[in-house]
């Protein structure tokens, strides 16, 4: 809710999904969002939620492809997540204080066909079950 509060989103109407599966996000198929440093920090503080928050992973890592140079599209389909969040407060998952949850990371150089970045890839357990 800090996050709805922080973009003032509180007054908006919730939506169903985190993304629209119409919209090709791209570099060049937007004007150029002109507040740079806001998208970042919002997909930054987007990011931890996606850990406990499955439905929205594609989504923010999908938009975090664009982080150098985006888009009134990718701005939009940010505050979409946003709403979907609004709607949807209690999804995500819950742990207990005795369970065991280890992270590992990977990334490969190059291989984004859009932008010839690095790509990167993670593993989340719990326990011995992968959940991420």
């Amino acid at each position: 809710m800090e996050l709805l509060t922080d973009a003032s989103l509180l007054a908006y109407k919730p939506t169903v999904t985190p993304m629209d599966n119409l919209v090709k996000l791209s570099f060049t198929r937007s004007v150029p969002f002109t507040d740079v440093h806001a998208y970042r920090r919002l997909i930054g503080r987007l990011m931890y939620p996606t850990n406990t928050r499955l439905d929205i992973t594609f989504s923010v890592h999908k938009l975090s492809q664009f982080l150098n140079k985006p888009t009134i599209a990718h701005y939009n389909a940010t505050i979409r997540i946003l709403k979907y969040i609004k709607g949807a407060p209690s999804f995500g998952l819950f742990f207990s204080s005795i369970c065991h949850l280890k992270a590992f990371c990977d990334s490969d150089w190059g291989t984004c066909s859009d932008s010839r970045q690095s790509v990167t890839d993670f593993g989340v357990y719990l326990g011995n079950y992968l959940i991420s």
